[in-house]
């Protein structure tokens, strides 16, 4: 865990408050997601303001961290290689989305199930280190944090959320964010990165997110995370997990075979590299259907060169 305790945190560094606060809180159960989430607020910061002098003090600081993690955690393989690293932070903010997701679906409205849709908002802010969001997460990134201020608000008016999707219709994030402003409840009960708590979504869209589809159940797996989100409750020895729809393995990898004339590129062999590392992944959360899908991805792609 990093040890060298940050300044205050500049005005101008405002936007980023919220991450540095989940690496503070991931720092005994996930340090590399906290690593990443800390790499991300500094590139950020540099960004932003990276010459005034209390802007470089924190940043100096910043760096100081994150340089003490990498040396804590230099032989972990998310740490040193990007493809992996990239991978388990997205499988820890899908898990954290889907949490919310199955909670919200099921009408269980509750401050973690909001925090939980929050967070995972930002670690796919953080999945933008390692280039730039696919459209997928870049969905699922705007619904989860509308989806936190809308409940939210619903939650502290005395009104009842509607779940899924269609909680969304006629609603703008842009009133969301208004009403949020000034509240710290998404984040309270936790250690502060900073002197200050005030909620805010920066450079969110204003326009409502009705067009967004995720149908439902589509993407979540019949378990929910392994591990529930901190400060639930819920003791680990109560989660029981369902069983799994295992895919089947695609017929046509038994009978595939390399061709001859067939030539890899090296952006063939990090392809597969990275399929390899997604299943690695998804297995530390007891993923199977996700593990299975990509090792097929990898086996087809190097047997016959296509995917």
């Amino acid at each position: 865990m990093a040890a060298t305790a940050l300044p205050p945190l500049p005005p101008q560094f405002k936007s980023i408050q919220h991450h540095l606060r989940t690496a503070q809180e991931l720092d005994k159960r996930e340090p590399v997601v906290a690593y990443y989430c800390r790499l991300y607020a500094m590139q950020t910061g540099m960004k932003i303001d990276s010459k005034t002098p209390e802007c470089r003090k924190f940043l100096s600081k910043l760096m100081d961290q994150l340089e003490a993690m990498k040396k804590q955690f230099g032989d972990n393989e998310a740490i040193t290689q990007e493809i992996v690293g990239s991978a388990h932070v997205e499988n820890y903010a899908l898990k954290m989305f889907l949490y919310a997701d199955n909670e919200d679906r099921a009408g269980q409205f509750h401050k973690n199930m909001i925090k939980s849709f929050y967070t995972a908002s930002l670690l796919i802010d953080v999945l933008t280190v390692f280039g730039e969001l696919s459209e997928e997460n870049a969905q699922h990134r705007k619904y989860a944090r509308w989806k936190a201020a809308y409940i939210h608000n619903c939650l502290k008016n005395g009104e009842t959320p509607q779940p899924g999707p269609i909680g969304m219709e006629g609603e703008s994030f842009a009133d969301a964010e208004r009403e949020e402003a000034g509240s710290s409840s998404l984040h309270s009960g936790t250690t502060q990165p900073t002197s200050s708590s005030t909620y805010e979504a920066n450079n969110i869209p204003t326009s409502n997110y009705t067009g967004i589809h995720i149908p439902p159940g589509a993407h979540a797996p019949a378990n929910t995370p392994a591990e529930v989100p901190h400060n639930t409750g819920v003791t680990s020895n109560t989660i029981q997990p369902a069983p799994q729809n295992i895919p089947l393995v695609d017929p046509s990898l038994y009978s595939a075979q390399s061709a001859g004339e067939v030539r890899l590129t090296p952006e063939d062999f990090a392809r597969a590299q990275k399929y390899c590392k997604y299943a690695g992944s998804a297995l530390q959360y007891e993923d199977v259907s996700t593990a299975v899908q990509n090792l097929q991805k990898a086996l087809k792609l190097l047997i016959t060169g296509r995917e």
